[in-house]
């Protein structure tokens, strides 16, 4: 289940990220507050998923899942750039998340 709860951390470090540009400098309340809740909801489940997880292990697949998430989601929605060396290191990105988890021992 620790697996569970940091890939429902990682789904809203996602969330938070792509609405943090939406704030304008924490500027816009409603927009504030959502990104603000999901910050907060990220970091509960990382700390519920930290029960059971080695915090290097836990801490870098979380921010594993943000950063290649935050990145799928520019790419896909946001028109930013996707040219092979960007895809590539998101590639390389998500190995080193499948390695962690393959060699947590939980």
């Amino acid at each position: 289940m620790s697996w569970t709860h940091l890939a429902v951390a990682g789904v809203f470090e996602i969330v938070w990220a792509v609405l943090l540009k939406s704030t304008d400098g924490f500027t816009r309340p409603l927009e504030s507050a959502v990104t603000i809740g999901a910050m907060v909801a990220s970091f509960y489940f990382l700390s519920v998923a930290l029960r059971e997880l080695p915090i290097g292990t836990a801490y870098a697949v979380w921010t594993g899942i943000g950063a290649v998430g935050t990145a799928l989601v520019g790419i896909l929605l946001l028109g930013e750039p996707r040219d092979l060396v960007r895809i590539l290191c998101l590639v390389l990105i998500v190995g080193g998340i499948v390695g962690l988890k393959a060699t947590s021992g939980s």
